[in-house]
């Protein structure tokens, strides 16, 4: 019988170190294999090489002299806090390769307010070991940036163009994205912002200008007709500069909810040289007891009300920011949240129709997460019934009436309340409106899309859960719900 050529190279062959050792030996080699990766993935390899990547941050904003912004949300944890001026959230995602977009969710406006005080910023993020920049700095900020630069500045819009980093992006998909400039343009046109208000906060067009710890420093040498927005990678896809190159992890605080036990960038940075010091068997103790640390008046840092522009009435906050004694500041009060820490309400508002007061507070009962979104369907056909009689008042016609939403977040729940508000009350230019057989408006999920960019454009955090939105759309858009048939809006003609 023939011999067969290939019996030899039809073998088996090893194709590990593992498949060289018999199988107890094979074991326990990938014991020791897992044990060392997670050895290098530990906290305190973490916290030492954000720290590390954080005085780079702090050289580049010195050297630069502008405002850092964290890009949320591993920014936080490269920013020392005395240097942070405030946070973006441009997505990785809108930047993946064949999925690149403008997101009219996260419009990042606060972005224009923080440029406009000192002519441009530093945006800082990172990125795991793999790539030299984070998807979200190579190419959703220079999206971001075309875009408003064609929104604010027409004349210049087709000279200024994007701007990629060609190490990072090729020329290929440059020119893809580029293609599309026009349609994120007109996407963020749909949303009807008020574009003469934000071209008083830019001075000039904006430039992306690329840093990572491995490159030099560009200078600004267009400073004065360009606002430079330095996009900022903290972490080094080298580890040579580093003491310990074995123990370096680049792109640390990627994830942290799977490594951090709970620990925050604010107290990472209140407590770092206690973390930095402390051993590896210890931390995860140390960081539940600082977590668990009950929390002074003192400690605490309350998140002001913030005003939903361009209204001059409606405000946004977290339930912890607001007191008993600062209820009196608010002429209503609307809370979503499961108990009202407010029993005792505050001194009642009075109708002109008669002397029966008016509550000041409206407690939506609501859970925290999706159960609470799911009761918003039923607690958000309140909010019409009690606003309208505080628009009626008399008192507001020289003054702006405050109103505050308020939930446990600041985020989710008490923004679909004021999206009700603003959907059923609020004219084009942020007036409010009593309602009566008026001027009728169609709401639908394009008008509601409108009414939120105003929200995300002026609280960056907001963020209301598909859950919440859909409470919301329902509310809005049911003839049932607010006797507007077919989802008409009308409005009467006093005005606050």
């Amino acid at each position: 019988m023939p011999s067969n050529d290939n019996d030899a190279t039809n073998a088996v062959l090893p194709t590990s170190a593992s498949s060289l050792l018999l199988p107890a030996a094979s074991l326990s080699f990938s014991k020791a294999l897992s044990s060392l990766g997670r050895s290098s993935l530990s906290i305190s390899n973490r916290l030492s090489s954000i720290n590390h990547d954080a005085l780079f941050v702090r050289q580049v904003a010195e050297h630069y002299k502008l405002p850092v912004i964290a890009n949320e949300r591993c920014g936080s944890w490269y920013i020392p806090p005395e240097i942070k001026a405030g946070s973006a959230y441009f997505k990785s995602t809108d930047g993946h390769q064949g999925h690149w977009s403008f997101s009219t969710r996260r419009l990042n406006l606060q972005v224009l307010d923080i440029v406009a005080k000192l002519g441009g910023c530093i945006v800082v993020d990172s990125t795991r070991r793999g790539k030299s920049m984070p998807d979200a700095l190579s190419k959703t900020v220079p999206i971001w940036c075309a875009v408003m630069n064609r929104l604010l500045f027409v004349e210049d819009a087709q000279d200024i163009g994007l701007f990629t980093p060609n190490a990072v992006v090729s020329q290929s998909e440059h020119s893809q994205i580029q293609a599309q400039l026009d349609e994120f343009v007109e996407k963020a046109r749909s949303l009807q912002l008020p574009l003469s208000f934000l071209r008083g906060a830019a001075s000039a067009p904006l430039r992306p200008i690329f840093v990572t710890p491995t490159s030099p420093l560009p200078p600004l040498s267009h400073q004065a007709s360009q606002c430079p927005i330095i996009c900022l990678t903290a972490s080094s896809a080298l580890s040579s500069s580093f003491n310990s190159p074995s123990t370096y992890i680049q792109g640390a605080a990627d994830d942290s909810e799977a490594w951090s036990h709970g620990l925050t960038p604010a107290l990472f940075w209140q407590h770092r040289d206690t973390f930095l010091s402390t051993s590896e068997d210890e931390l995860p103790g140390l960081i539940r007891s600082l977590v668990n640390a009950p929390t002074t008046a003192s400690s605490q840092v309350s998140a002001p009300a913030v005003l939903i522009r361009p209204t001059q009435s409606l405000y946004i906050a977290p339930l912890s920011s607001i007191s008993i004694s600062s209820t009196q500041d608010w002429d209503a009060i609307i809370l979503c949240a499961p108990a009202n820490p407010f029993p005792e309400s505050p001194q009642p508002t009075p109708t002109p129709a008669d002397r029966n007061p008016q509550p000041k507070i409206l407690h939506l009962p609501c859970a925290q997460g999706k159960a609470g979104s799911r009761a918003l369907r039923t607690q958000l056909s309140r909010i019409k019934p009690f606003i309208d009689p505080f628009l009626r008042n008399p008192l507001y016609r020289s003054r702006p009436l405050k109103i505050l939403c308020t939930c446990p977040t600041g985020t989710d729940l008490s923004v679909s309340a004021a999206m009700v508000i603003l959907c059923e009350f609020a004219d084009e230019e942020g007036k409010l409106w009593w309602t009566s057989c008026g001027d009728s408006t169609l709401v639908d999920k394009t008008y509601i899309r409108r009414r939120l960019a105003w929200v995300t454009g002026s609280v960056p955090e907001a963020n209301p859960s598909r859950e919440t939105l859909q409470a919301l759309n329902v509310c809005l858009m049911s003839p049932l719900d607010f006797d507007r048939g077919r989802g008409k809006k009308e409005r009467g003609s006093q005005a606050t």
